[in-house]
């Protein structure tokens, strides 16, 4: 292994697994910290935690756990992957799992979520999503972390024991290549700066932090900051080409799964209209027992199996503050992730190999559900959207999308990508 990643939601993890798998590391994705025996035979290795929402002490101990496994594997650097939308709060997660991370490795980690592909970028420490700041984008509505300040450097600040041990690499710095990136990382941290935010605005930017950063023991953002990883080992003679693994895909049935309420996963919803079978999971119905998971299969069970079949729980802001308004947002969250495992376990044994599942949390959740220990990552549907193969089961084929990623026919694309 030469590098090992630390994901803090399983769609997050295919995202980089796809990243690095698309420059040439032959890449495994494991559901958690293996229980024992050794890794599989990959050059990267990303470690898939279910730890972006969950108390920030919880977080800490499943992520150094992470770590002490894939340094035991031999992992030369190691990544901590977050949302391209730095989903968090105040209290955390990103900022005291970064420190934990890096009392553990030492040195300075750059924060990069950026990911321009997928427009997300950073320019003087403020993320844009598109057009706008973060701020102003649907994510303020996230029914978990909404995001209203698109400062990176001031979430970050807020985040950490000192918010002085943040700083900023700026674009002017940026633009001038690695060699300038790495000297100002280094004036950084003699200064006594811990982490430092760097624009990026082009996957050329990207590349040239990647670049910079080769020697780093830790690294932090998201996907895209992976791009100029393997490169690095390539050019040390350590990696050879590779790429993502070919699919033998099983025949069977196909259903998506959508959790999430993000503008992009709404319109994708929206998009299915009236061509395939489609169910919406409401949470107030779920907790008063008027709707139940052994019900929406008994619906999934009379429905053509040549077509695929949407449950969803995906709804406006509106809808989704009144749910949480009615239930508190902790059970309202919880509901839904226990209503989706038993579905998707149901689908599964009903004979359902093909799946997209929209969202983090529904990610997680339905991952769990079916007991997966590890995913081989294969073709890319949608930029930081692959599909990934159950390794050592019965082949089942998944698509674990951020609630943000994909474009609007993407439920449709997944499935004719995959064939």
């Amino acid at each position: 292994m030469l590098l090992g990643v630390i994901a803090d939601d399983f769609t997050g993890a295919t995202d980089i697994a796809s990243m690095l798998a698309r420059n040439g590391m032959r890449t495994v994705q494991t559901v958690g910290v293996p229980a024992g025996g050794e890794a599989p035979a990959a050059d990267a290795v990303v470690v898939a935690l279910k730890s972006r929402t969950i108390p920030a002490a919880d977080a800490v101990r499943q992520s150094l756990a992470a770590l002490d496994w894939l340094l035991a594997q031999g992992a030369r650097q190691i990544v901590f992957k977050y949302c391209s939308t730095f989903d968090s709060t105040d209290a955390g997660n990103i900022g005291p799992v970064g420190e934990a991370l890096l009392d553990r490795l030492g040195g300075i980690a750059v924060v990069c979520p950026a990911f321009p592909a997928n427009k997300r970028t950073i320019y003087r420490g403020y993320l844009f999503v598109g057009d706008v700041l973060l701020s102003e984008s649907s994510m303020k509505d996230h029914p978990l972390t909404p995001m209203t300040d698109p400062s990176l450097v001031r979430v970050m600040a807020r985040q950490v024991r000192d918010p002085a041990t943040v700083g900023l690499v700026g674009f002017e710095t940026v633009q001038q290549g690695a060699m300038a990136i790495s000297t100002e990382l280094d004036r950084l941290r003699a200064a006594g700066k811990r982490f430092a935010v760097v624009d990026a605005v082009a996957d050329g930017d990207l590349r040239a932090i990647g670049a910079a950063i080769a020697d780093a023991p830790l690294l932090t953002g998201g996907s895209g900051i992976a791009m100029g990883l393997p490169d690095n080992f390539r050019r040390i003679g350590l990696l050879a080409e590779g790429g993502a693994a070919a699919l033998a895909v099983p025949d069977g049935r196909s259903a998506v799964l959508a959790g999430s309420c993000s503008a992009a996963t709404r319109g994708q919803v929206a998009a299915v209209g009236g061509r395939w079978p489609t169910m919406r999971l409401d949470p107030v119905e779920l907790a008063a027992g008027r709707q139940s998971a052994a019900a929406v299969l008994n619906w999934a069970a009379g429905q053509d199996p040549d077509t695929p079949v949407l449950v969803y729980s995906t709804a406006e802001p509106e809808a989704v503050r009144a749910a949480q308004e009615a239930l508190g947002r902790e059970r309202a969250a919880t509901v839904l992730e226990e209503a989706f495992a038993a579905v998707a376990a149901g689908l599964v044994g009903a004979g359902v190999r093909r799946m997209v599942v929209a969202g983090g949390e529904t990610a997680g959740a339905v991952v769990g559900a079916l007991g997966i220990d590890a995913l081989a990552i294969g073709p890319e549907i949608d930029p930081g959207v692959p599909w990934v193969q159950a390794m050592g089961a019965d082949g089942l084929c998944l698509a674990l999308k951020s609630g943000n990623f994909g474009a609007e026919d993407f439920f449709a694309k997944a499935f004719a990508r995959l064939g």
